[in-house]
């Protein structure tokens, strides 16, 4: 895939996914993620405290976070 001069050359599903694009799933608030993963908000944001989960993007002072990194440091905290 070429870009047009001065356009970034685009970019594939796959490579979307692996670099966190719109092909990763959607963003969602710490709070839904918290309801997702069956855990009050204050977890959401324990597991963000000791490194187990990023936020993807920030909206405002919030974070908003990937369903499935929110499922995968439910289980990484889970194997505890």
């Amino acid at each position: 895939m070429t870009a047009a001069p001065g356009r970034p050359a685009p970019v594939s599903p796959a490579n979307a996914a692996r670099a966190g694009g719109p092909a990763a799933g959607p963003l969602i608030t710490g709070a839904l993620a918290a309801a997702e993963a069956g855990v009050v908000p204050a977890t959401i944001r324990k597991w963000v405290q000791l490194g187990h989960l990023m936020p993807a993007a920030r909206q405002g002072r919030a974070g908003l976070y990937r369903l499935e990194d929110v499922f995968a440091a439910e289980r990484a905290t889970r194997r505890r």
